[in-house]
């Protein structure tokens, strides 16, 4: 009886720590020089622009411009990151690798 216990507390801890949210849209973003185009717009257009866009929810994130404005302000990545507010995209927060490449991307300088 005791080693069945213990089989079950062992099978119920990998599925705990082998289990990861889906509930948003996840994209290969694995980039060292990460681009607006190539990298942050696919994920934009995923996660964001469904709600952030022309005659939606402040700010709009459908261009480069209003992305890279909005990224400059900081309120980009404390939202997806959630380290300010409500965390962003409504559906579940993005992967780390995904926040960390747009990160990347703002330090690098925004790249288009």
């Amino acid at each position: 009886m005791k080693k069945i216990i213990i089989v079950l507390i062992l099978m119920a801890g990998v599925f705990i720590v082998s289990c990861e949210s889906s509930t948003y849209n996840e994209i290969s973003v694995t980039a060292t020089n990460p681009t607006y185009t190539a990298n942050v717009e696919p994920v934009m257009k995923a996660n964001c622009i469904g709600c952030h866009s022309v005659g939606g929810t402040f700010p709009n994130l459908t261009t480069y411009a209003q992305v890279k404005a909005t990224a400059s302000t900081g309120k980009l990545i404390c939202r997806i990151d959630q380290t300010c507010g409500s965390v962003m995209p409504p559906s579940g927060a993005m992967s780390k690798q995904t926040v960390d490449m747009i990160k990347l991307w703002q330090t690098q300088g925004y790249a288009n």
